[in-house]
């Protein structure tokens, strides 16, 4: 019989989920969490148990089938995380289901569409560090706001085919899911206006196809078999749009961020004894853009970590945890290393449901990153990094701003 013990209460404010994830960490591979509400879950810390949680078949993320309390109508609906589990795309489809819906996405996110998009990324980036140069000597930037996150946005939005002049809507709205200290009234009201927009923008697409993922959908919907409904195209865009923005930005973010806290790795990259691609792994490893993903259900009693998960229980991705697993990366796991010769990581998942953009992710970054510091020789905080504030969220694992200087400050006259 397995031992019980006290759940860690989540922190939704986020304020430190490393330290959280330690404490976590003490219950073992798999431990108790509670959630808002008195919710309780498994979390996930150990890189093996997740590992083999994500390749499990048995993990449903399918809530209206395997939550069993939600299913015996036991959850409360004002529950701020129950979206997370109950969201129209393939995120949370089950067996055949999410491989219909995954392959039809793919076809955008192949490795010869993925290059054949750097040229477009390289005009994106140009364009941002061209606005960013003309920024006056000394003033402070907030490169999350002016550099990471519209990088990451138009990025998908192309991919996906939003007009300019619904982007901003959308993307309001949909961060508001992310942010764990919102009431479930606030999430639920402005998701469904990203939604709404967002079926706006579908029906004009039906009569005006392009060459993008939107159009792509729309035109299976229409072929014989493809049994896709409006609410999945527009689930699955939403889902699309949210992921490949968040995650892109806090993946610049915090790599930016590493390297500047710690100018003897930059000084690796910059003497050519390490890569750029090793300072974004060794960023996914130790400060993974996803903190605490929801959800998944066993659809029957799983034991993994030591403990059993009964089936129907909520099982969240500790995706911050897991990079930083002592028993892969030994005492230095918490320590950002480019050099270190393993930065195994689950970042972008594994198995089926592994992030279908991680490749263009990290091209993203990569081009981000290395242009950036490229231009920008002298970059440096402009504040102490203890003082930059995470995300309001356990969910995802980024900062409010990344506020810096472009070029050391002027010298006073004497």
């Amino acid at each position: 019989m397995q031992k019980e013990t006290p759940p860690v209460v989540i922190d939704t404010s986020g304020v430190d989920i490393h330290a959280e994830n330690a404490r976590i960490r003490e219950h073992g591979p798999v431990a108790q969490v509670e959630l808002p509400n008195g919710v309780r879950a498994w979390s996930i810390t150990g890189y093996d148990a997740g590992r083999q949680a994500l390749s499990d078949h048995r993990l449903s993320k399918d809530g209206h089938q395997h939550w069993t309390a939600y299913v015996h109508g036991e959850v409360d609906p004002s529950f701020p995380l129950i979206d997370w589990a109950l969201m129209d795309n393939m995120n949370t489809t089950y067996g055949s289901a999410h491989s219909r819906m995954r392959a039809l996405v793919a076809k955008r996110f192949t490795p010869r569409r993925i290059e054949a998009m750097r040229p477009t990324i390289d005009k994106i980036v140009a364009s941002l560090l061209a606005d960013l140069a003309g920024t006056s000597a000394g003033t402070v930037v907030d490169l999350k706001a002016r550099y990471a996150y519209p990088l990451a946005a138009r990025v998908i939005f192309d991919v996906v085919g939003i007009p300019e002049a619904a982007r901003g809507t959308i993307l309001g709205d949909g961060e508001a899911q992310i942010d764990t200290t919102k009431t479930s009234e606030e999430i639920a009201a402005s998701v469904e206006r990203g939604l709404m927009e967002l079926a706006a923008v579908v029906e004009a697409r039906r009569q005006h196809p392009a060459d993008d993922l939107m159009s792509d959908l729309i035109a299976a919907q229409q072929e014989d078999g493809s049994e896709l409904r409006d609410g999945e195209i527009i689930g699955n865009l939403s889902f699309l749009l949210g992921t490949g923005t968040e995650t892109v930005t806090n993946l610049v973010v915090n790599s930016v961020l590493a390297l500047l806290s710690h100018p003897d790795q930059l000084q690796l990259v910059r003497s050519g004894k390490a890569s750029w691609q090793d300072a974004i792994e060794e960023t996914l490893r130790v400060e993974a853009p996803v903190a605490h993903l929801p959800f998944r259900f066993p659809t029957e009693d799983v034991q993994l970590g030591g403990v059993t998960m009964s089936a129907g229980d909520p099982v969240l991705m500790n995706f911050a945890a897991i990079g930083r697993d002592p028993a892969i990366h030994g005492t230095s796991a918490g320590s950002f290393d480019i050099a270190r010769p393993s930065k195994d990581h689950l970042s972008f998942g594994h198995g089926a449901y592994s992030c279908i953009g991680k490749a263009l992710g990290r091209v993203e970054a990569e081009i981000a990153v290395s242009a950036l510091f490229t231009r920008f020789p002298d970059l440096a905080l402009a504040v102490p990094a203890s003082d930059i504030k995470p995300q309001s969220t356990f969910i995802m694992n980024g900062r409010d701003e990344l506020p810096v200087l472009l070029a050391a400050p002027p010298a006073e006259s004497a």
